[in-house]
């Protein structure tokens, strides 16, 4: 679908790296995301941890195919120094409603980390490797009353392209930009 334009490389930023998810982050990802507020817009309930073992293992395939993935966020300095907060990057939208076919950008962090500036920085270093991988354009979808993602959205420069209804009835909205 989009093949690399250069070596795949992992990007990084201030006060963090990110890293293609190894088979740990799987754990970590679990973890770090057992917050009823991390979880309130993506189903409520922790997931289980073999669903944190697919996603990594898929996003490890995609990473290796396409040169960019959804990334494990990792704290390089303060007193997180070394700690999974979260990941961000971008996939192929993977459900049959919505854009399919089209390239998400998306992140999700620990509730400790949220507010410090993490999830920005973080999708403008992943932005970066979309781009060099040869994608032009991606979405964000955000679930209606998610605030903190829709700033993100529009401090990344996305703007709104449309409102809708996941199947289970919920709102939306999709965020497009152009690379």
């Amino acid at each position: 679908m989009h093949e690399p334009l250069e070596a795949p490389r992992t990007p990084s930023g201030t006060g963090f790296t990110l890293r293609v998810p190894d088979e740990e982050d799987a754990w970590h990802w679990h973890r770090v995301f057992d917050h009823p507020e991390v979880m309130e817009f993506h189903g409520g309930a922790t997931a289980e941890l073999s669903v944190y073992q697919e996603l990594t293992a898929r996003q490890r395939r995609h990473h290796a195919e396409h040169g960019f993935c959804l990334y494990s966020m990792v704290a390089a300095d303060g007193p997180a120094a070394g700690a999974v907060l979260g990941f961000t990057g971008a996939q192929p939208w993977p459900h049959a409603w919505g854009p399919a076919g089209e390239i998400e950008i998306g992140w999700r962090l620990g509730r400790a980390y949220w507010g410090l500036g993490y999830a920005t920085r973080a999708a403008h270093a992943a932005l970066d490797a979309v781009r060099a991988a040869g994608v032009r354009n991606v979405v964000a979808m955000v679930a209606a009353g998610n605030e903190r993602s829709v700033a993100v959205t529009r401090r990344l420069g996305m703007r709104h392209a449309e409102t809708f209804r996941t199947p289970s009835g919920r709102e939306g909205y999709c965020f497009r930009l152009e690379l």
